[in-house]
């Protein structure tokens, strides 16, 4: 019984995916503790004025995601198989390592999100963190995962109280409105530069294209079925996208307000952007974050490094599935145990600053997502790849001027901290 519990995890969690569509995968990656913490650091630091980034970004997001949608519907393949098949073994390898190294910073992040959670009801990271990377370990192997799966669903709405509670933080709407559709630039400010990075990485995250890809090809959706993926896609990204302009707003007029009328409020981890729920949850405002916050750390947590075990493997050829004992996918085994114990082990190390970490981690996503953009622009591009599926003229457009745009201002944020 536990092996018929256990057989096609990997099949089983993309299909799970794949029915609520790619529009819920891409909704769902900008709730990640990572996503939680730049969304809410932007709006507490910068006010309104950064609201203007996201309708670019929402562009480029539908952009991006479409794309991975067709390539994953016209050759049924994942994105790391076609990233072998078209530059070889050597290049598969760097991608995927880059890969590794940065989905292990953000399992970390997502520990950082229990951690956090714990300390708001005074109980120690040193407690909580390794009960969680046991309950994770426990969940792959051996609990029933549809349980598991509706339980991270309902939790998940409570991220839709940050749309109630900017409503009653009474913003002022004229502002938002400048805000959101005057761009504001400060390239003086090395802060702001990151932060803009930050919001790129968080929103576009490198590691859901593969994943997204994967759900695609796993629910067999073919060319002809486009149309509905597509429209997919784009409500999935508008939501993503309004969900984190609500988070902003929430943090904007509370805590930046706040702040211009004298307080001298300075979040230094994620459970002090508690603040900006309590128009709507008053006193109930941390525990209703703390409660949001573990279920984005435990819910990333699992899928991350599962998923990206699966897709190192998918790239370099090597066996990978949870039914499997260790002697016969030991590389997949052995991948997922190092992400999740590096990850959770960073976490514990003493004095690290939890806020500044999760944030960078959303940085290095942004720097990074124009090597990949590249990868997949080539390969979309490929008509003996993609057929009559290729890019248009418009969607070239856009996905190469993200790429120089992102690109710039990462090697421009390096430059300025150099």
């Amino acid at each position: 019984m536990a092996t018929v519990r256990k057989r096609n995890r990997w099949r089983s969690l993309l299909i799970l995916l794949s029915v609520l569509g790619p529009g819920f995968v891409t909704a769902s990656a900008g709730n990640d503790v990572g996503g939680i913490a730049v969304y809410s650091q932007a709006g507490a630091q910068f006010g309104y004025r950064i609201l203007w980034v996201l309708i670019p970004l929402a562009v480029a997001l539908i952009v991006v995601q479409e794309m991975a949608t067709r390539m994953g519907s016209v050759t049924g393949k994942g994105l790391a198989s076609l990233i072998r098949e078209n530059f070889g073994v050597r290049i598969s390898f760097i991608a995927m390592a880059a890969l590794f190294a940065i989905n292990i910073g953000i399992t970390a992040t997502e520990f950082v999100g229990i951690a956090t959670a714990s300390e708001i009801f005074h109980v120690s990271r040193y407690i909580t963190v390794p009960i969680a990377l046991v309950v994770v370990f426990a969940f792959i192997l051996r609990m029933n995962n549809k349980t598991v799966e509706r339980t991270f669903v309902v939790f998940s709405l409570i991220y839709l109280t940050y749309i109630v509670s900017a409503v009653l933080a009474h913003p002022n709407w004229g502002h938002v409105a400048a805000g959101t559709f005057v761009p504001s630039l400060d390239f003086h400010n090395t802060v702001y530069v990151m932060m803009v990075v930050g919001l790129i990485g968080t929103t576009i995250s490198p590691y859901m294209q593969f994943f997204l890809q994967s759900a695609v090809v796993e629910k067999g959706t073919r060319e002809e079925e486009l149309g509905l993926a597509r429209a997919d896609v784009v409500n999935g990204s508008i939501l993503a996208i309004a969900l984190a302009g609500f988070m902003i707003i929430a943090n904007a007029a509370t805590i930046f307000v706040a702040n211009e009328h004298g307080a001298h409020l300075a979040p230094s981890s994620a459970a002090d952007f508690a603040v900006a729920l309590k128009p709507l949850a008053g006193p109930f405002a941390a525990a209703l974050f703390a409660l949001g916050i573990l279920n984005a750390g435990l819910f990333t947590a699992t899928v991350l490094p599962l998923s990206t075990s699966y897709v190192i493997c998918e790239a370099l050829g090597f066996e990978a599935a949870v039914d499997r004992k260790f002697s016969e996918a030991p590389v997949f085994f052995t991948l997922f145990g190092i992400a999740l114990i590096i990850g959770a082990a960073i976490v514990l190390i003493p004095g690290i600053p939890y806020l500044q970490f999760t944030i960078y981690a959303q940085v290095l996503q942004g720097i990074l997502l124009p090597a990949e953009l590249v990868l997949m622009l080539i390969i979309v591009n490929k008509r003996s790849v993609m057929g009559n599926y290729t890019n248009s003229a418009t969607g070239n457009a856009i996905a190469w001027a993200t790429v120089v745009i992102v690109g710039a201002l990462s090697i421009f944020y390096v430059l300025k901290i150099v």
